[in-house]
């Protein structure tokens, strides 16, 4: 007897998408800093939605939180 899947939860989006200048606004940085940590890989996540850039909230925090842990460890 095949026992039936309880159906999980979509996830939600966020209420909004950040932009490069929301970036640049919440780290303090020139808006080219955050545009040349997307061509080097070493910033927050972003995607696109057709030619405009957003960043999840959520991949953005992660990226602080990995940014600590790394400062911690290396002290």
């Amino acid at each position: 007897m095949a026992t039936a899947k309880t159906p999980q939860p979509a996830p939600t989006l966020p209420d909004s998408f950040l932009t490069p200048e929301d970036i640049a606004a919440k780290f303090r940085v020139p808006l080219e800093t955050v545009y040349q940590w997307r061509k080097k890989r070493t910033g927050p996540p972003g995607f696109r939605v057709g030619k405009h850039l957003r960043y999840d909230p959520i991949d953005v925090q992660a990226y602080v939180d990995r940014l600590k842990t790394t400062d911690l460890t290396a002290a």
